[in-house]
């Protein structure tokens, strides 16, 4: 009894000791850290504020892309991805519940904003050993708006994460040339990153660099009111203004939609440019696409994914006789009253032809070469010149070289001159291969006076952080003529448009003259190495400049196997882009008919109740166009509406207290013509395109509710007073061109 009793003495103080032992260690411990601040030489003050510091990630703003005059073409928009919190580990009962409450409801209400049906919502909410759960697509690109109204709903346990995402307001507009950003994957974020275009060659400019806060929070995660937040801010995207004019691109974008739809060519480019500056105010191709959406893209055409105008070599065809022209005219071996014998040239043993089937014109002055575009023209004024004084021009209008676009990619084309045979196709455009930009860049030297500028297309860089910007300078390309042989470049050209003999009458534009050249160019087939042949297998083309004496606008369309049908022809379809963009941009840019003066718009007078001689005189002091639709002697209605601000020149429609006359509308537009049916209150029936050609009614008959008006419209050639032989002869040139053939040893050629 007494052992046992010593034996737990014993054990009692055994236990008392280590406890005692445990306890100074403890305690001496804690004491240490107090002291000390550290752990296994680790500060706990940091590792501490570690444990409880949180970062968050303030996202820059990518840069925008703006028109010449700051309207938004790409720009920076929020989008969110919808999650819902399910946990079963979370309470539902907490007064702020941090999961879905009711899931029938929740199923319920998002249904509404989201595209899935309540239904698979309900079997997504209900999934089981799932912290949150997402809705795949539905759940993703939720726009700010459609936030907002969930927000409003109180849902509990509905999250949103936000993105960033471009934003294109413009649609199919510059595609290849403004591009696009998507979000990619990059160290567990995502960031927007240049695909194409301006989008990708300046996405280092336009990228910014996000910033960061550091805050404290508690073991809950919620931050703590006093604590002291760090904050390192983001630095933004630099804007980028594109030379692009808003209201040109559209122009050119509409008119390219509703050509490509009537003749589905496999390729299609345009360019508008200030040829004064070099800078490019439009351009597009087709096909195309809407960055915004590229899900609807169909087909595996690689054009769609190039800028076809800066990367796309191909030959010009006759469109290469302007600059041929302008060479011989500078070399001074062109006298457009000299005579030569049209039909065919010998190059040693092959024959260069005439586009006629090689008969020719007979013996003619080299001026009617050029407006029937003659192949022998060319070849011997090539002759007269020398094939080395014409490489040599080649290389001064920038041939063979690329223009410094600063564009990715750009081609710098192929001057194929290692022959005799090459040297005279090159002279007319076969051979020889160029891009877009280059023509754009050499044409500006004949519509300004001898001096090329470089194309650009990025007007200026804004730091948007600190306000500086860098404006892109018109960069002087060379001086390739004299003034003086530009402006007897442009003369000749203008025959080509306007000339008895033109090949160009289909590009006239009434009030307006138009310098330019037309291009029928064959295509290589890559599989057999030959042209290929077919009424449509060529790239038709017009290189237009206006006002001729004094060009502001050069626009450039080529047009590569249109679908054509009956008679219609390729010049037809070009002229159908090249017309209408033209003539718009002249107009919105204020540029009076048959003078380069630009126009202040003026308001229209107020001239209801006045009599009709003094209604005219009002709306003639003004520079506008009066036109009486009545027999009466006083105004009661007119169109457009009083103080509506309209060009000079423009027709008013002045509607008289008599007999509804109909007023003489040959030769109006279309536009014109709509006016007088708006005003009348009578439909009228249109047939064709272009410009009023005929008339039912006759003018000064009276008209009413009743009468039935017919109005056939026509292109300006169609309409105008032209030689009646000369129109079957082009009518014929127009119909035999796809059937020519001149066997010159690298293909068959043909040019119009």
């Amino acid at each position: 009894m007494k052992r046992r009793i010593g034996n737990m003495r014993r054990g009692a103080l055994v236990l008392f000791i280590f406890f005692t032992i445990l306890f100074l260690l403890v305690s001496g411990r804690f004491l240490y850290l107090q002291i000390t601040g550290e752990a296994n030489g680790v500060p706990l003050a940091a590792k501490a504020s570690k444990q409880h510091l949180k970062s968050s990630v303030l996202e820059a703003k990518r840069g925008s892309i703006l028109d010449r005059k700051g309207e938004v073409l790409a720009e920076d928009t929020a989008s969110y991805t919808i999650a819902a919190v399910v946990s079963e580990k979370l309470s539902k009962t907490t007064k702020n519940p941090m999961r879905v409450v009711d899931e029938e409801k929740t199923a319920r209400i998002l249904a509404k904003y989201i595209p899935m049906d309540e239904s698979d919502i309900l079997d997504k909410l209900n999934e089981k050993g799932k912290y949150q759960v997402e809705f795949g697509s539905a759940g993703k690109n939720i726009s700010t708006e459609t936030k907002a109204k969930i927000d409003k709903e109180n849902l509990p346990g509905i999250e949103f994460t936000r993105q960033s995402e471009r934003f294109y307001p413009n649609g199919t507009f510059a595609t290849q040339l403004i591009g696009f950003a998507q979000q990619e994957e990059e160290k567990n974020t995502t960031k927007l990153e240049g695909k194409m275009g301006i989008e990708s060659s300046y996405n280092d400019i336009l990228t910014g660099k996000n910033g960061k806060i550091d805050y404290s929070t508690d073991r809950m995660g919620y931050i703590l009111p006093d604590s002291k937040n760090k904050v390192t801010e983001a630095k933004d995207g630099k804007d980028i203004t594109l030379t692009l004019d808003k209201k040109i691109q559209t122009f050119l974008e509409d008119t390219m939609t509703t050509v490509d739809a009537k003749y589905k060519p496999k390729n299609m480019m345009a360019v508008v440019a200030d040829p004064k500056t070099g800078e490019i105010l439009a351009i597009s191709q087709r096909p195309s696409f809407n960055p915004a959406d590229r899900s609807t893209i169909t087909g595996n055409s690689s054009s769609i994914w190039q800028d076809l105008p800066v990367e796309y070599a191909y030959e010009p065809g006759s469109v290469m006789k302007i600059i041929s022209l302008a060479s011989a005219i500078d070399k001074n071996v062109y006298n457009p009253n000299e005579y030569y014998q049209s039909g065919s040239y010998k190059v040693g043993d092959i024959a260069i032809h005439d586009h006629n089937n090689g008969n020719g014109w007979g013996s003619i002055p080299y001026r009617e070469g050029v407006e029937r575009s003659s192949n022998v023209a060319f070849a011997k004024l090539l002759n007269k010149m020398g094939t080395d004084t014409f490489k040599t021009y080649l290389d001064k209008f920038g041939f063979g070289k690329k223009t410094g676009i600063a564009l990715p990619n750009e081609t710098k084309g192929k001057i194929l001159y290692n022959y005799p045979i090459e040297k005279v196709t090159t002279v007319f455009g076969q051979g020889t291969t160029v891009s877009m930009m280059q023509m754009i860049q050499a044409a500006s030297a004949i519509a300004s006076d001898g001096t090329m500028k470089e194309p650009y297309v990025v007007s200026s860089v804004k730091d948007t952080n600190t306000g500086e910007e860098t404006e892109t300078k018109t960069k002087i390309a060379g001086k390739p003529i004299s003034a003086e042989t530009a402006k007897k470049t442009r003369d000749e050209l203008k025959n080509v448009i306007s000339g008895r003999n033109g090949t160009g009458k289909l590009y006239a534009i009434p009030g307006y003259d138009v310098a330019g050249k037309t291009g029928t160019s064959q295509i290589p087939d890559s599989k057999t190495g030959k042209y290929m042949t077919g009424a449509e297998n060529y790239i038709f083309s017009f290189l237009g400049m206006a006002p001729a004496d004094n060009p502001e606008l050069v626009i450039y369309v080529t047009m590569q196997q249109p679908q054509l049908s009956g008679s219609q022809t390729g010049g037809e379809a070009v002229s159908e882009v090249f017309n209408p963009v033209m003539k718009n941009s002249l107009q919105y840019m204020n540029i009076k008919p048959g003078d380069v003066e630009k126009l202040a718009s003026e308001k229209v007078p107020v001239v209801a109740e006045k009599t009709v001689d003094e209604a005219k005189k009002a709306v003639q002091d003004k520079g506008l166009e009066p036109v009486v639709v009545g027999n009466g002697k006083k105004i009661v209605q007119q169109l457009p509406l009083a103080n509506s601000e309209i060009m000079q020149g423009q027709k008013v429609i002045l509607m008289t207290d008599g007999d509804m006359t109909a007023p003489d509308m040959v030769n109006w537009s279309k536009v014109d013509a709509l006016k007088v049916s708006e005003i009348t209150g009578i439909p009228f029936e249109f047939s064709g395109n272009g410009y009023v050609k005929s008339q039912s009614v006759s003018a000064g008959s009276v008209i009413n509710s009743e009468t039935k008006m017919e109005i056939t419209l026509a292109s300006p050639e169609q309409i105008g007073d032209f030689n009646q032989n000369h129109d079957q002869d082009t009518a014929e040139q127009n119909k035999k061109a796809t059937d020519i053939r001149e066997n010159a040893g690298i293909g068959d050629l043909l040019n119009e």
